[in-house]
This record gives structure tokens, sequence and C-alpha cells, in this order.
């Protein structure tokens, strides 16, 4: 791969997810400062997340593998995506950020596979290069939590208070408006299957339900279902449980989370080889347990390394278990099969799973709400109580079995 087509495929990952990084973990707090939302509307708002996700495939799978260039698609979308993210910056009542929120997630969601795509096409062995390009993606989210917190200091106690975390928001217009106009200087990236005949069945990914025939395929798909619910906590609810827990710069504490999802990243090959499957995913399901225990027992003076530590397993909990299932169905699907395997579990976990963990999100936070505060020790219970259910019914049920990993 030639030196400038890395390095365009690196600024386009690293502002795909700097875009990202940029609003998403500070909502929680934004919606509850700025716009005075009670839980179940902040999990309404999150769950814009699992509606794009649903979406998304008719996106790329009927207009940007047929009839556009992915990477025009690309541009158009993150150039709607600079102006719906510029209103939801003026935004001071919710009834009037959400359309502009469920519009942009509409958007944003099929991005994350045309970045993919377009990256994908340019290379001759992706299991080598991808991995050097898909990192600038982690930095990039890195870099937006360190602006917010130490760079504009938006994060800060007295920001918050005098409403300053709108300005993430116009941060995310800005560089969705550069990667828009970037992207038509992409490499060229024509549709795939524009002669082919492909089914809304096969879109959806449903022509891999014959998978759950396979009674551990079954059962890892329900697992994974289930452990979403627990993930839709950490996302909505971790930046306004710093903030209001009284950490400072919380938005750059919470990055922690990133750099472990590098570090554990390289970690899977070792426990794949070592540990096999069964162990590895069910590593990654007892640190969900373990994270939200440390976050129940926390506080913000001498136990504050139990915090610092729970935000660190977001690594294992993410690496050992999304990652881990990722290259587990890889390895149930054949050949024909395989991309319809990832978008049934895909449009499982970001659209089913989450859809479901951010309505349960909304009315266990909802339930603990004491004066303007709230009880954060039960409100992280619930989930470490069911990652560890989900933890059982998975290692009940799932038959060890050794898998093939490809380096």
């Amino acid at each position: 791969m030639k030196i400038i087509v890395r390095l365009q495929l690196s600024v386009m990952m690293f502002l795909e997810f700097f875009i990202w990084g940029s609003w998403f973990v500070t909502m929680g707090t934004f919606l509850g400062s700025n716009l005075s939302a009670t839980g179940a509307e902040a999990a309404t708002a999150y769950s814009t997340q699992s509606w794009g996700a649903i979406i998304a495939p008719f996106i790329v799978g009927l207009i940007a593998d047929r009839f556009f260039n992915a990477e025009r698609i690309l541009g158009v979308l993150h150039l709607i995506g600079a102006f719906l993210m510029y209103q939801m910056s003026l935004a001071t009542d919710f009834l009037v950020f959400y359309p502009y929120l469920l519009g942009y997630m509409i958007g944003y969601m099929p991005t994350l596979a045309l970045v993919n795509s377009v990256s994908f096409r340019q290379m001759k062995d992706p299991s080598k290069d991808f991995p050097f390009i898909r990192v600038w993606g982690t930095i990039g989210w890195i870099v937006a939590g360190l602006l917010i917190s130490f760079a504009f200091g938006w994060d800060s106690m007295a920001n918050i208070a005098s409403g300053a975390l709108s300005q993430t928001f116009l941060m995310t217009a800005i560089a969705s408006l550069i990667l828009g106009v970037f992207s038509f200087t992409l490499p060229k990236t024509p549709p795939s299957a524009k002669e082919e005949k492909v089914s809304l069945f096969e879109i959806l990914g449903l022509d891999a339900l014959g998978l759950l025939k396979d009674r551990n395929f079954l059962v890892f798909f329900v697992s994974s279902i289930l452990i979403c619910i627990p993930l839709a906590f950490y996302y909505q609810n971790l930046s306004p449980f710093l903030t209001e827990s009284g950490v400072e710069n919380s938005t750059a504490w919470a990055s922690i989370g990133q750099f472990s999802e590098v570090l554990f990243m390289l970690a899977i090959p070792f426990f794949f080889k070592r540990y096999g499957f069964k162990v590895t995913i069910a590593i990654g399901m007892l640190a969900w347990a373990l994270r939200y225990t440390l976050f129940a027992f926390s506080d913000v003076n001498e136990l504050f390394f139990m915090l610092l530590i729970g935000i660190f397993l977001h690594g294992v909990c993410y690496d050992f278990f999304f990652v881990s299932g990722q290259i587990y169905t890889d390895s149930k699907a054949g050949p024909r099969i395989k991309s319809s395997a990832q978008g049934l579990i895909t449009l499982a976990t970001y659209g089913i799973g989450m859809l479901v963990g951010y309505y349960i999100v909304g009315i266990v936070t909802d339930l603990n709400v004491i004066g303007n505060a709230h009880d954060w020790k039960t409100i992280w219970l619930f989930p470490a109580v069911f990652a560890i259910i989900v933890f059982a019914i998975f290692g009940f049920a799932f038959k060890n079995e050794e898998i093939e990993y490809k380096e």
C-alpha cells in the first residue's frame, strides 16, 4: 500500500472516531445539565445508536454496495452530520435536540462500515495492514477526550454548570465538515455488488440464522444480546457518574478505557491460543461484573484508584467479549455467509441488545434518583449482578470447543 494512501486512510480513521468521541462520552452529562433530561430521556437519546445500527445495513447494502462510491457516500453523510451537529449545539430543549440526534445517528452508523470498506479495498493483506490503520481511530477518540478536558476544559465543574458542554457538538460539527470534504479526496471505492442480486434477507444478515442450529453458537448469540445490557450502563452513565461524583477532567479519565482497548487487543491471540475461546470470553464477562462492583464501592478520595481500575477494565470487557466474538463468528460461518454472520451479530448486539439495554438503564437510573443526585451504588450493582448471571448461563450452557485463530 502506497504511503500517501496509508496516510489518507489513517487521517480518515482518526477523524471518524474523533467525531464519535467528541460528544458521545459527555452527552449523558450534557443532557442532565443543559437540557434537564431524565434518565429515561437520556436512554432514549443513547438508543439512537441502536436505531442507527438497525438502519445502517439498508444504507450500506442497498446504496453503497450497489449504486455509489463508498467514499462519496461517506462524504455526503458527514456533511449532513456537520449540519445536524451544529443544530444540536444550539438546542436548549430535549424535544428539539432529539430529532437532530436521531437523524445524525442514522447517518453516522453506516459510516463505520464505509470507512472499513474504503480501507479494505486498498489493502492486499487486510489482516496485516488494517490494525495499523484502525488504531488511528482509537487515537482519535483519545485525543477528543484530552482536548475536551485539558485544552478547552468544557467538562470542569464550573464550565458544565455554565453550559459549556454544548461546545462539544460544535467541535464535532467542524470535524464532520472537515471529514466530509476530505472524503472526496480518498481513493475511489466503486460499488462492489453492482450487478449482483442481493435480497433484503441477506443484507440484514438473516441468511446466517442457520448458525443458530448449532447449540454453542445459539448460547453465544443469546449471551451477546444479554451482555449488551451492562454495556449500555457504561456508555450512558459513566460521564454523569464521574461529574456528579466531583471528578474533574472526567472525559480525559474516561479515555483510559480506549488506551486499554489497544493493550488488550494485542493480548487476544495469546489468550486464544493458551486458554481457548470459552475462557477468553468468560474473562470478558467477569470483567464487566468486576468493573461495576468497583464503580459501586469507589469514591473520589481514598478509593479513587478503584474507579480508575474499573475504567481501565474496558479493554478486557470490550475486546475479550466483542472482538473475540467476531473471531468466533467468523470461524463458525462458511465462506458464503461470513459477512452475513457478522451483520447478524451486529444487528443483535448494537441493534436489539443495546436498544433493550438503554431502556433498562433509563428505568434503573430514574428509580434511583435522590434529590438532585443518584444512588450510584445501587445503579452500578444492577449491571454487576446481571453480568454474573449472563456469565453463569454462558459457562453452564456453552461446551468448550477449539477454534483456529487466524493471524
